[in-house]
């Protein structure tokens, strides 16, 4: 598997190349996109997005869990989690890739 990360420079530079924005506006435009979903992540809002996923934000419950060394009870505190749930397009492209890439080891 690739091992790589994926970081803000580097979708600011494929914006540059791909839409032909300034590099500047190329890091604007990146930075306004993840600032409204953050945004409305933030307001308890689902962001779907089409053909690669939703992204929404979970309240749990305070609970009783246990510390693994000692075997102490303590609570878990209310909090809220963000789930991601990928779309079925990228799950298939994700497994689409992966099927080819062990042919070609196996070939």
């Amino acid at each position: 598997m690739a091992g790589g990360t994926i970081t803000r420079a580097d979708l600011s530079e494929a914006v540059y190349q791909e839409v032909g924005l300034s590099r500047n506006e190329s890091a604007d435009l990146v930075e306004s996109v993840l600032n409204e979903i953050s945004d409305a992540l933030v307001r308890g809002e689902m962001v779907k997005l089409s053909s690669f996923g939703s992204f929404s934000v979970r309240e749990k419950g305070e609970r009783i869990g246990r510390n693994p060394k000692t075997g102490e009870e303590v609570p878990i505190l209310p909090r809220r989690v963000l789930v991601f749930r990928a779309s079925h397009v990228l799950k298939n492209r994700i497994n689409d890739t992966l099927s080819r890439v062990g042919h070609e080891v196996s070939h």
